[in-house]
């Protein structure tokens, strides 16, 4: 098991925002998590790659606890992330932004980068052409020097999975990647999100738009006020009671 969540519990005051959610990811899959608005499917993301603490409960990363770890810990373990609200570096380049993201991957230090020392050359000259490659997998190397921000909002998206990307992930986390896009952007992003798995990236993302979702992941889990009610494929999904009384607000019978 690639990322394995158990009994995970958020509390917020007295808001139980995640109530012992257990889920595991597999390698080479790609998961979804959907539910109705406030069902916890970003908080539970927030948690994964320690933006939040749990309150209770353990994941584990490659075998890796993550409970308390920080993100830029985690995503030197192999998990990346985009999210719902697009997050770029302003004043920086679309290409720098990515870079950015290959840091992490960085050798040298800030010592050899100051005084750029030939070592830290050589690697930036490399972090520049993996960044560009990076550019070119989500259709944006053509406009590599242009600010990052005055990509159109499809773009900025793309770009942010490009940064992710860069960190050289095992495991792809996806918060809302479709939500804005229109539908050609859409067939698009399914594309893209196919490529990564089949390119040996494992991808766990959430969703609004439960088409699409239906379409492109090969589990999904289904959380409604904070708790699991389902989990399945596709097909097994879409004819669970709970699953569908969730997303219509009407009580199982």
């Amino acid at each position: 098991m690639l990322l394995e969540v158990t009994n995970l519990r958020k509390v917020f005051g007295g808001l139980m925002a995640v109530f012992d959610v257990n889920f595991g990811v597999e390698t080479g899959e790609i998961l979804a998590i959907i539910g109705p608005n406030g069902a916890g499917k970003t908080t539970t993301f927030n948690l994964i790659t320690g933006v939040l603490t749990p309150t209770k409960g353990t994941i584990h990363f490659r075998g890796h606890l993550l409970n308390d770890r920080k993100p830029h810990e985690i995503t030197g373990l192999g998990l990346a992330r985009t999210f719902q609200s697009v997050r770029l570096f302003r004043n920086m380049s679309v290409l720098e932004n990515v870079m950015v993201g290959r840091h992490v991957k960085s050798k040298y230090g800030l010592f050899s980068a100051a005084l750029r020392l030939p070592r830290a050359r050589r690697e930036e000259r490399a972090i520049r052409e993996r960044a560009m490659e990076h550019l070119a997998r989500v259709g944006l190397e053509a406009r590599a020097n242009e600010d990052a921000l005055s990509l159109p909002f499809g773009s900025q998206r793309l770009l942010e999975i490009a940064r992710a990307l860069a960190t050289e992930p095992k495991l792809l986390i996806l918060d809302e990647p479709g939500s804005g896009l229109n539908r050609p952007e859409k067939e698009a992003l399914d594309r893209l999100v196919r490529s990564i798995r089949d390119d040996g990236v494992t991808v766990l993302l959430v969703e609004h738009d439960v088409q699409f979702v239906m379409g492109i992941a090969d589990r999904i889990v289904v959380l409604d006020h904070g708790q699991k009610i389902a989990q399945g494929t596709p097909t097994e999904i879409q004819a669970d009671a709970r699953v569908i009384a969730a997303y219509l607000g009407e009580e199982v019978r």
